[in-house]
């Protein structure tokens, strides 16, 4: 494997080094370094920990059509991912160890993130039996994080039950909060435009309550819930009392939740149709404040690929989800870093140490530290650009396209392999592994 000096890079605390690859893992940190090895000028750029998405679909099996896992990776090592969270609303449904194994053998082949599998709550995302959890854990796989993502295990008992089962082995249940109830039909966020417009709305309450719900009863049980896609106030209200009290919760907020709002639904371009919607300006800022004072721990890219015929249609028929692996980091650094609402430091922390902590990725998010595996990003925090449809990913929604970002993923290291060299992803060459 080569080894590299990444030259005069700034770490997240505003220390310049230089950064030393060998066999994988970092070995030193010093200016001046000297090694037979290719040296990266690194000056002016941010050296962090790879990103981790706990939150992706990568659709194989069975809708390969809008991502395979490995288009999907090659997306996420753009991005400045090191490893990905794989939703299991698959084709077959990842709700066996089979499956989910089938999934983090093609993650090891692709070779550009370490791909994780996410298991099914419940069987064929049904929301009535509960699915193998115990041996999705004990495979391969080694599960640890279970959803029903695009579906809420809405069932009071049958979720109270998947917390008890998974914390035995130290598992977490990630909620797609959404009560079915109030959110038939729904099209948009609930509120004064979607009446104008004529669309069925999608109430906070129906996100809110859900929360509500599920955190009474992970402090009941003593196990551990995550909540998925954070887009209203209220949610994040329901969140910060359970923090105080001591529950055991942790929650996550997408980039586009960050940065767009409902009034883009106004021409009904259907790339801004989304499960949970598109919210208003105060939602945006009450989801910012949480993820700045950590009441939201994380950012969680929810990248959801779709084919062309299933947004190239009419709003109601379209289907719900956006892309969002490429410039997930750049919205965050516009959302948050631009806007001084967050520092370098809180930046690795919500993209990846504590996204990698919540996962129970023992190889990621370690930061930039001697002894670590060489997970590592390098971006251009000084350069703004206007999104432009250039994806690695085999679909085309992307709601950025056209705005102007700040920030340049550079450079990626996997396992201390260069997976994107000035922004563009290498193929991989396994002699040199």
């Amino acid at each position: 494997m080569k080894s590299y000096i990444l030259k005069s890079a700034q770490l997240a605390d505003g220390t310049e080094t230089d950064i030393v690859i060998e066999d994988g893992v970092i070995t030193a940190l010093e200016a001046g370094a000297k090694l037979d090895a290719e040296v990266i000028d690194a000056n002016g750029l941010m050296a962090l920990g790879g990103f981790v998405d706990l939150h992706t679909h990568l659709r194989q099996p069975g809708s390969e059509a809008s991502e395979t896992i490995l288009s999907g990776s090659k997306a996420a090592a753009k991005g400045g991912f090191t490893a990905v969270n794989a939703m299991a609303n698959t084709s077959p449904v990842a709700d066996n160890a089979a499956v989910v194994e089938m999934v983090f053998n093609l993650g090891i082949q692709a070779g550009y993130v370490e791909v994780q599998p996410i298991g099914a709550v419940t069987l064929d995302l049904a929301g009535e039996k509960l699915a193998d959890l115990g041996l999705m854990n004990s495979s391969k796989a080694n599960v640890r994080v279970f959803s029903d993502d695009g579906k809420c295990v809405s069932d009071s008992l049958l979720m109270r039950r998947a917390l008890e089962y998974v914390k035995a082995f130290g598992g977490t249940i990630a909620q797609h909060a959404q009560d079915p109830s109030l959110t038939k039909d729904a099209q948009m966020n609930e509120g004064e435009l979607s009446f104008k417009l004529g669309l069925a709305g999608w109430p906070a309450s129906a996100e809110a309550s859900i929360v509500a719900r599920d955190v009474l009863l992970t402090e009941q049980t003593g196990s551990k819930l995550h909540v998925c896609h954070v887009s209203t106030k209220e949610t994040v209200d329901v969140i910060r009392w359970a923090k105080q009290r001591g529950i055991s919760v942790t929650a996550e907020v997408t980039p586009h939740h960050l940065i767009l709002t409902e009034d883009l639904v106004k021409e009904y371009n259907t790339v801004f149709k989304v499960n949970p919607p598109l919210r208003t300006k105060t939602d945006v800022m009450a989801v910012r404040e949480a993820l700045a004072d950590g009441t939201i721990d994380i950012v969680a890219t929810d990248h959801a690929p779709h084919p062309e015929e299933s947004k190239d249609c009419e709003w109601a028929a379209a289907a719900n989800g956006m892309i969002g692996l490429e410039n997930a980091a750049s919205v965050v650094i516009t959302a948050m870093i631009d806007t001084k609402m967050m520092d370098w430091a809180r930046f690795e922390e919500v993209m990846s140490s504590k996204p990698a902590l919540i996962a129970g990725m023992a190889g990621q998010g370690k930061g930039i530290a001697i002894g670590s595996p060489a997970n590592i990003v390098l971006l251009d925090p000084s350069i703004s650009y206007e999104v432009i449809d250039e994806s690695e990913s085999r679909s085309r929604n992307n709601p950025y396209l056209g705005m102007s970002l700040t920030g340049k993923i550079q450079h990626v290291f996997f396992k201390g392999r260069q997976t994107v060299s000035s922004g563009k992803v290498l193929e991989i060459d396994r002699d040199n592994d």
